[in-house]
């Protein structure tokens, strides 16, 4: 059996590095997340990226929990950030969930935040991309 805390740091180490080839910048694991509530779980070096990310992978499961949308919600609030959720299943391809409210800053639009959005990792970097880029 894999440790949990052992699967998701080597998950977030997977993602940091996807991200970076992705969006250009580099991602760190934030490591004051195990000693402080409410803290995203990688860091940006380039301060125009948008989000404060959660990271997460399981054996199984559907979708993103309402726990994990709640607790990115809070770290992004800490950072100034739009709060995402990029999550994993066991032989599916990872996910990120995201606001409504990031959509709609691709084209110049406000929304609430209160719809959530269900993209692929490469929607998402696309989304990161324009917004950074606008």
């Amino acid at each position: 059996m894999v440790n949990s805390r052992t699967k998701g740091a080597d998950w977030e180490r997977k993602l940091a590095k996807i991200l970076e080839l992705e969006l250009g910048c580099k991602f760190s694991r934030n490591l004051e997340q195990y000693r402080t509530a409410a803290e995203g779980d990688l860091i940006a070096d380039n301060t125009d990226f948008p989000f404060s990310i959660e990271a997460k992978a399981y054996a199984s499961g559907r979708g993103c929990k309402d726990e994990w949308w709640k607790q990115s919600e809070k770290a992004a609030l800490l950072t100034n950030k739009m709060p995402c959720v990029i999550y994993k299943y066991n032989n599916y391809k990872p996910r990120a969930v995201v606001s409504f409210e990031a959509i709609a800053k691709v084209y110049g639009s406000e929304d609430d935040g209160h719809f959530l959005v269900d993209l692929s990792l490469e929607g998402f970097c696309y989304i990161c991309r324009e917004i950074m880029n606008s």
